[in-house]
Order: C-alpha cells, then sequence, then structure tokens
C-alpha cells in the first residue's frame, strides 16, 4: 500500500517531506491541508487549499469549516470519486459540498461521532476567543459549530484543530498527534498554540496553518522550540 502511496505522490513535480509517526504518512498541502495514509492504505484528506498534482480518490475527505481555504471545491474534488469517498463537513459547507460527485456527504456538528470506512472519528469545537473581524465579532464564532477532528488510524489518535484558538475543551481531548495551528490573526499565535499543546500533551505536535500568505516558517520554529514533546515542522519546498 505504501508504495502505491510513494508513486503517487511522484506524480507532482513538487519536491515533499513526509512526516512517519507509528507508520502512519503525513503529507502536508501547506496551510491547513493534509493528506494523511495508514500502513493499510486508508486515506484522509484534511481541508485541501491550492494544492498541485494529481491524486487517487481518498477514502475519507474532511473539510472543517466553510471557509474558502478550508472548502475549496476546485481542491476538493481533486479527491474524490462518486464510488469511494465519503465527504465530512459542517452544514454551513453545504452549498459548496453539495456539489461534490462523492459516494455521501455526512453533516457533522461538535460533540458527533461517526464511523467511516472503519474509522472512528469524534468531531470537536473549533472557534476564537480572542480574534475578531471587527469588535464583537470573531473570524470564527463558536455559534457557527465549525469542527476540529479526533479520528484513530493504526491505533493512534489524530487531532487536527481546525481554526480555532485555545479553547477550554482542549482539556477533554486524548491525543497522540496534535495538527495545531500557529500563525495568529485569525488562530491561535505560535505562544498560544505552544500552551495548547502542553495541555494536549501529545507524543507528536505539528504545526499548520503558516506559509499560505498568513504567518510563516518562523512561526512554526517557534511553536516547535518551545514545546519539549517531539515536534515536526512540515514542509512542501
Amino acid at each position: 500500500m505504501f508504495e502505491k502511496f510513494l508513486n503517487q505522490l511522484n506524480k507532482t513535480k513538487l519536491v515533499i517531506l513526509l512526516i512517519k509517526f507509528e507508520g502512519i504518512l503525513f503529507r502536508w498541502f501547506g496551510h491547513d491541508g493534509f493528506l494523511i495514509t495508514s500502513k493499510s492504505g486508508k486515506t484522509i484528506c484534511i481541508d485541501p487549499f491550492k494544492v498541485e498534482g494529481d491524486f487517487e480518490p481518498v477514502d475519507v475527505l474532511v473539510s472543517t469549516h466553510e471557509h474558502f481555504d478550508h472548502c475549496s471545491i476546485d481542491d476538493m474534488k481533486k479527491f474524490v470519486s462518486s464510488t469511494k469517498t465519503e465527504v465530512i463537513g459542517i452544514p454551513m459547507a453545504r452549498d459548496t459540498l453539495k456539489k461534490l460527485d462523492c459516494k455521501t456527504v455526512h453533516y457533522v456538528s461538535p460533540s458527533d461521532k461517526v464511523t467511516i470506512s472503519s474509522i472512528p472519528f469524534e468531531f470537536v469545537p473549533a472557534y476564537n476567543i480572542n480574534k475578531f473581524r471587527e469588535p464583537g465579532v470573531h473570524f470564527h464564532p463558536k455559534e457557527d459549530k465549525k469542527i476540529g477532528l479526533v479520528f484513530e488510524m493504526d491505533n493512534q489518535r489524530i487531532y487536527h484543530a481546525g481554526d480555532t484558538d485555545n479553547i477550554p475543551e482542549l482539556k477533554d481531548i486524548s491525543t497522540d498527534v496534535a495538527l495545531i495551528p500557529v500563525s495568529g490573526k485569525y488562530v491561535m499565535t505560535a505562544d498560544e498554540a505552544i500552551e495548547a499543546a502542553k495541555i494536549l500533551n501529545p507524543k507528536l505536535a505539528i504545526p499548520m496553518h503558516f506559509g499560505a500568505g498568513i504567518g510563516d516558517r518562523s512561526m512554526a520554529v517557534e511553536f516547535s522550540q518551545g514545546l519539549s514533546c517531539k515536534t515536526e515542522i512540515p514542509s512542501i519546498d
């Protein structure tokens, strides 16, 4: 299964870095986008945005919320098929997700749990506490019910935070791998992400939400240097 996955990666002209943890492969597309592959070849794509190359359909595609950089129809189409791919998203993204030629779409909210393609998913809140579009209006309001997600692959729990601040609900999340935004402005700053990672206490922390016009690699480095747990900074160049 891994050989098929690596051959797929060679279809692109990008020089890429794959993060491997307990046999699970993480490929970062930039921003919050990841392609995650289990040892058995199960594939999950989360929030693809500005993706280059051609790809095989994944088992599960997730959009954490309706914003254009997390629910990009042109990018999501690269990973779906009508016979294989099940899609997960929030009701606010319905107008975009219904355009996908996929097997089915599951609309979920924080606290929901589903099992898709033998992969158990739990959905958790993702919202802002101190990031405002204008006075009193958060970029990601709690009442919108945008999601982060925790899922299990190869007996490892993986948390993709979506676009969030260091919210109180983090203390209730148990995870082995944490994918955490670090760029500030719309999500946690590097300092806030460090404190969030200390609460989550994962075996591996991977920074995200940088390098796509919002934040830069220095924020990921600052995050990595502030933690005692294992960290990996993803790259696509």
